[in-house]
């Protein structure tokens, strides 16, 4: 097949099985040419909350189809590729969590949505790349374990000097790749363009940006602008997807290594099997559910 000829098929089966397709703003161009809905982690899964679809496939990593299904238990939640994870995610385990939350007794539990569900039952508050800094401001707790993403810690941290935080040394092993060399080196190359760079870069890296946001983020600020030329500090779908959807702009990827292994595991005809019927349902326990919705609640609850 062609890959016009298995995108019309996915339209067929998602109409005929009443399935949505969800891709993260991180997947190949063809993958999110079909898919009902494009965006971040958070946004995908507020989405499905509002869909009348049935089925869900996720075309992104397993977090995500959790958390999609922490908040629609009533649809069946598939992840199109059954080993996309996040490293970041699971770099963190339930038994280290709970001897942390024990050195840190005062400390409320803030969780980046890049965790498992798992780990969100252990936390107080969840949080996304663009809602940190006004979720964190709000609460009364003056400590805040941090988990698991350092780089995004030390910039919330940076906006917030009356909190003080804890931290592990986790992170996104796609981000961390960037560097301020990489940083000099484009600016050289391109001293005209405006430098866009998702906060869970390197803090070194990120304080040389023009502009720093979540994916979300720097795509409405790079479609928005009056600026013709931009570095994109995030994985380089991004640069693709804006170069289709803003072909009168120009855009450089900041490093050729800023690519999500992970997320590119999911091709075409993976989409295409899961639509059919092939793909990992994703199951949870009700105990683990509602346990890991209360963090996530919270965060609804502080950020909108």
């Amino acid at each position: 097949m062609t890959i016009l000829e298995m995108q019309k098929e996915i339209l067929r089966l998602k109409k005929q099985r009443n399935i949505l397709v969800l891709a993260h703003s991180y997947q190949r161009r063809e993958v999110v040419e079909v898919a009902d809905y494009t965006g971040d982690s958070y946004a995908l899964a507020r989405y499905v909350q509002n869909a009348t679809a049935e089925n869900v496939v996720m075309c992104g990593v397993r977090f995500m189809a959790e958390t999609v299904k922490i908040l629609s238990p009533e649809k069946k939640v598939y992840l199109s590729h059954a080993e996309a994870g996040c490293p970041m995610a699971e770099q963190l385990d339930p038994e280290l969590l709970i001897s942390l939350k024990q050195q840190y007794p005062s400390a409320a539990v803030a969780a980046y949505i890049n965790t498992t569900a798992e780990l969100k039952t252990l936390c107080d508050v969840c949080v996304t790349s663009s809602s940190a800094e006004r979720i964190l401001s709000k609460l009364p707790q003056k400590e805040i374990l941090f988990i698991p993403d350092i780089n995004l810690g030390r910039y919330i941290e940076s906006k917030l000097p009356e909190k003080k935080f804890h931290f592990i040394q986790g992170g996104c092993p796609t981000h961390v790749r960037a560097t301020a060399q990489d940083v000099a080196r484009m600016r050289e190359l391109h001293p005209d363009a405006l430098f866009l760079v998702h906060p869970e870069c390197r803090f070194e890296v990120v304080q040389k940006a023009d502009y720093v946001g979540s994916t979300s983020g720097i795509m409405d600020y790079a479609k928005q602008s009056a600026a013709t030329e931009f570095i994109i500090g995030t994985d380089n779908s991004i640069a693709e997807h804006l170069q289709y959807e803003c072909p009168q702009k120009k855009f450089y990827p900041l490093s050729k290594d800023l690519v999500c292994h992970n997320m590119k595991l999911t091709t075409l005809p993976d989409v295409l099997n899961c639509c059919a019927g092939e793909g990992e349902e994703i199951m949870l326990s009700e105990e683990v559910r509602l346990a890991a919705k209360k963090c996530i609640d919270r965060m609804i609850e502080l950020g909108g």
